[in-house]
């Protein structure tokens, strides 16, 4: 449960934002989920660990638009309004625990969530508690959601922007120039390697908080709470005994780049 009250403050203004927004328009535009940028890799990882008839979650299902690409779905998301997009099982859900016992799900897959979620803390134990034993997961947060996101600096023209909006605006071309941008992400991951090197056992998880808007949307991840580096979610599952696959050579791993994690629960894991 959450522990304060301010924790249920925040959670409130949250859940009062996703219950405002059309979630219809903002964030799925599509009406079938063949439409969908992330049905393609969603499809690969059912067809690869045979999920069609197995026990799926998705976590933030927002109007299930892949409710129907395996038999057994359950769907969870923060905003209760939701539930009249869904026709298979949907629970809204208060924070970031989920609301079903150890070991409940053969797959998990979410997409585009965690960037949304402020106590990671608690939602990615969350994910190795539900799977069972063997059980896999396809983890595809958007990774290095910016600062300016908030404030729609990237998509707003100059002329509705204070001077020091208009710095930051001119400053985004630059910040995100790949050769300056890219250095200084390897060097955070080779320092989170030797780290995890030293102790890696049940490290914490590294992610950079950022002051989300939900007053306005103004673009894509503009609500935003958190900045996930794949790296080091990477780490955070090793150091629990979840297996990466793909990403069992963390010096490899160092140049990772890709959209989403696969994830596997050992059989036995203590």
């Amino acid at each position: 449960m959450l522990s304060t009250r301010g924790d249920r403050d925040s959670m409130d203004q949250i859940r009062a934002f996703y219950e405002r927004i059309d979630r219809r328009s903002v964030y799925t535009t599509e009406d079938r989920a063949e439409e969908h940028t992330f049905y393609p890799l969603l499809m690969r990882f059912l067809d690869k660990w045979e999920l069609q008839s197995r026990r799926c979650l998705e976590i933030g299902s927002s109007k299930g638009l892949f409710q129907d690409v395996v038999d057994d779905y359950t769907g969870v998301d923060i905003a209760e309004s939701l539930s009249s997009f869904y026709h298979k099982k949907f629970i809204p859900v208060l924070d970031a625990h989920l609301p079903f016992s150890k070991d409940s799900f053969d797959a998990i897959f979410t997409y585009a969530e965690h960037e949304h979620i402020p106590d990671l803390e608690t939602a990615l134990p969350e994910i190795v508690r539900v799977l069972k034993p063997g059980g896999v997961c396809l983890f595809a947060p958007a990774w290095h959601n910016r600062s300016w996101f908030a404030q729609g600096y990237a998509v707003r023209p100059y002329s509705d922007l204070p001077w020091q909006g208009k710095l930051i605006k001119f400053s985004i071309p630059f910040r995100d120039f790949i050769l300056i941008c890219w250095p200084r992400i390897f060097l955070r991951r080779l320092t989170h390697l030797l780290l995890y090197a030293i102790s890696p056992r049940d490290i914490p998880i590294r992610y950079k908080k950022l002051k989300a808007n939900y007053d306005q949307f103004w673009q894509s991840d503009s609500d935003a709470c958190n900045s996930l580096d794949p790296f080091d979610v990477i780490l955070w599952f090793r150091s629990r005994g979840i297996i990466c696959h793909g990403q069992e050579n963390l010096l490899k791993a160092l140049y990772f780049r890709s959209p989403s994690l696969e994830l596997q629960k050992p059989v036995l894991l203590e």
